[in-house]
């Protein structure tokens, strides 16, 4: 009967341990990579493309890096890496990639925490512009709305003053003026205060200025009645 050899049983693994492998932790690819070292020397590891350690973002160089570190571990250093989350914690924190990440997220976080910082300081200065912003704003505000309200009132006086009832009021006034002017003239030939000449010169211009007044006042009237 064939009999494996120790190397073939250690790379098989006992049932526990594959069973102990099918229900760790870790990313399929770490378990793979680890479960294929077999118990044989460093030497015995003679390429890389044996393993499938790495995801597919890494590059060759940090994938020989990693697959170095590995070479130099016993199976039960491995097979504790997949059991032991501090002891595989210890490896993942020593590689050089998550060194320089972890170095990275430091600066990041010192970086934003200066920003928020500087920020906080800035907050009286904002707010002290914000209300000057709003004293301005409001002052801005009451003027504009003085001249607005002193143009609606220029507005309806212009309104008021062409409306048709304006229009013809200001006719009759007219018509009025003449006609009390006409009186006066007349009083003035009572009064022997002008000549009789002069008198019919200017109270014939009077009463034509009056009639023709009477007529467009009669006239505007039809128009806005129809």
């Amino acid at each position: 009967m064939y009999a494996p050899t120790s190397s073939e049983s250690a790379r098989q693994g006992s049932p526990e341990q594959q069973d102990d492998t099918s229900q760790s932790r870790y990313p399929p690819s770490v378990v793979s990579s680890v479960s294929s070292i077999p118990e044989t020397t460093s030497s015995s590891i003679s390429s890389s493309s044996n393993y499938s350690f790495s995801p597919s973002h890494d590059s060759p160089a940090e994938v020989a890096a990693i697959i170095s570190i590995l070479k130099g571990k016993s199976v039960d250093e491995l097979q504790n890496l997949l059991s032991d989350e501090d002891a595989y914690s210890q490896l993942l924190l020593s590689l050089d990639q998550v060194k320089i990440q972890n170095i990275i997220r430091d600066e990041l976080r010192k970086e934003t925490v200066q920003l928020a910082r500087d920020n906080l300081e800035k907050e009286p200065r904002i707010m002290e512009l914000r209300n000057q912003c709003r004293i301005v704003r409001t002052i801005e505000l009451a003027v504009a709305q003085e001249k607005l309200n002193d143009l609606e009132r220029q507005k309806d006086v212009l309104l008021r003053s062409c409306s048709p009832a304006s229009l013809l009021q200001k006719l009759q006034e007219a018509a009025n003026k003449i006609e009390e002017e006409s009186e006066t003239l007349h009083r003035q030939l009572l009064d022997r205060e002008i000549d009789l000449g002069a008198f019919v010169q200017k109270y014939r211009k009077l009463r034509s200025a009056y009639h023709r007044q009477e007529l467009i006042l009669l006239a505007s009237k039809t128009a806005l009645t129809v």
